[in-house]
């Protein structure tokens, strides 16, 4: 079961808990799905790929990762239909059905030595169940977060987003370091592989009961006679235009800055900066405690003195401290640590709250697409190919600064786009 702040907790009726754990369960595999492909590539590439020619394998399974960021807009489009057609509840109870399928399908593959080309197709399918499924799980899962939390706490519960999706990504992590130290590459490579994306689909099955018991949002249950069809809902997104690109603005620099620091940081460590693989690992995964601590701070405040000055916090935060973070970082896992903690302590004042203020951007009849819709369109296009010019500006064009250049340029772009924004702190939902 996944975790939630305890403070939510400590004050959350029974039902509550029940409605926050369900949220979070689906939420957490999402992130856990991502991080353990991550992770085991190297082992099943040679399983489901010819295996006579490793590098082409292994360049095919982050290839068929990259497949997974495409088809999340796709997600957002269907499942922001389903969300805002069928309700909150529906789209996230298919959402983590539809990741658990994908998770089952890649843990018992067969091999390419025993069905050939089949084994990589499978692979491809999977994917792209699961990249549907995760362009929908996020805001239908944030959507029904902030109209069931009270108005007066929205920006405190909307930080179950990012801690239960960090806890997934760090239990893969962790994961994938156990089984790594406990068995021999041998057996790594023939079937230690499987196990995570088995316990991922185990998960997802858990999440799909705990989701089915879900109560539907009051927001949704108000809009029995203004529910549409496909076509309609499309042009209420396209009238609400104007949010879909803050809604876009907001995200480029986060989902950049977030990716750099919170994910690729321990591995651009090991393989560009050549740490030590596994005490990056352990120094990203101890920054990253730190970023759990910190969601929780910037919630509340956001809900004592507003949205708009948290986001500008943080947004600025990040830009004057990248720089001089990425200059921290040499040779020495400390400074990892620490370098990945400063960053994450501003880059929590967005992650916290995002959520809240994508909800509150919108009407109810059209919140869920028109939040999916651009938000994983931004996430494709600027957080799915930050590692990707990361590594070339520092290990191809051997310039490193115009990667940063381009991260604190989009910081500048969505601090822009929050100083346009209205106050949305207290907004009622059910309009």
């Amino acid at each position: 079961m996944t975790a939630i702040p305890a403070t939510v907790r400590a004050t959350a009726a029974p039902s509550t808990r029940r409605t926050l754990v369900s949220t979070g369960i689906g939420n957490a595999a999402e992130w856990y799905d991502w991080a353990i492909y991550a992770t085991f590539a190297p082992y099943f590439s040679k399983q489901l790929f010819n295996p006579a020619d490793p590098t082409s394998a292994i360049l095919s399974t982050l290839a068929i990762f990259a497949v997974g960021f495409v088809a999340r807009p796709f997600g957002g489009v269907v499942f922001g239909w389903v969300g805002d057609r069928f309700g909150r509840k529906n789209a996230m109870t298919l959402t983590v059905a539809m990741a658990a399928v994908g998770s089952l399908l890649i843990g018992v593959a067969p091999t390419f030595a025993a069905v050939g080309a089949f084994a990589s197709l499978l692979l491809l399918v999977a994917r792209l169940i699961q990249g549907l499924a995760h362009g929908g799980e996020l805001p239908s899962s944030q959507t029904y977060l902030a109209e069931m939390a009270p108005r007066e706490k929205r920006g405190f519960w909307a930080t179950l987003i990012y801690f239960s999706g960090t806890l997934g990504n760090m239990a893969g992590a962790l994961l994938g370091a156990v089984l790594a130290f406990s068995l021999p590459k041998a057996e790594m490579a023939a079937w230690g592989w499987r196990v995570p994306f088995i316990l991922g689909a185990l998960m997802g099955l858990y999440g799909l009961v705990m989701r089915a018991r879900m109560p539907e949002t009051e927001a949704f249950e108000e809009l029995k006679t203004e529910k549409q069809g496909f076509g309609a809902l499309m042009k209420e997104v396209v009238a609400c235009r104007k949010q879909a690109f803050q809604v876009i603005g907001m995200t480029v620099g986060l989902t950049v800055i977030y990716y750099v620091w919170a994910i690729v940081a321990p591995t651009y460590a090991a393989t560009s900066l050549k740490l030590d693989p596994g005490q990056a690992l352990w120094s990203g995964f101890a920054a990253n405690v730190v970023f759990l601590v910190a969601l929780p701070f910037w919630g509340k405040l956001s809900d004592r003195i507003g949205r708009k000055p948290v986001l500008i916090i943080g947004a600025v935060g990040c830009a004057v401290l990248h720089f001089p973070m990425t200059w921290l970082l040499h040779d020495s896992v400390w400074q990892l640590f620490v370098s990945m903690s400063v960053m994450l302590v501003f880059i929590a004042a967005g992650a916290s709250i995002a959520p809240a203020v994508y909800a509150e951007l919108f009407p109810a009849k059209v919140r869920t697409a028109g939040v999916g819709i651009p938000y994983a369109l931004a996430v494709a296009a600027f957080g799915g190919t930050a590692p990707y010019l990361q590594t070339l500006f520092t290990d191809v064009v051997k310039q490193p600064w115009m990667f940063n250049a381009y991260a604190v340029v989009l910081i500048l772009v969505s601090i822009v786009v929050v100083l346009g924004l209205p106050e949305t702190k207290g907004k009622d939902l059910r309009a």
